[in-house]
């Protein structure tokens, strides 16, 4: 069986505050802000531009998610030490 290992490190908590933020409030409050224009102005390619911002806004949240708990255990790690 493969193990894949992956480690996020985000370098401040500043960037991680404002990637959450992105993550938690902007993508998805801009993606449902598009699918609602499309289907009442008729733009174009709405199911495939909120299907892409779900996308980043999926993986961006992963990225988050690997990074927290990496920080909890390399501080959990530190505090036993």
């Amino acid at each position: 069986m493969f193990y894949i290992i992956l480690e996020v490190k985000i370098r401040s908590n500043k960037t991680y505050d404002i990637l959450k933020w992105i993550a938690q409030i902007l993508l998805p409050a801009v993606g449902t802000l598009y699918f609602a224009l499309a289907g009442i102005w008729n733009l174009p390619y709405g199911e495939s531009i909120v299907g892409t911002i779900t996308a980043i806004d999926t993986f961006l949240g992963c990225i988050l998610g690997i990074s927290s708990v990496s920080y909890k255990k390399k501080e959990a790690d530190a505090k036993e030490n």
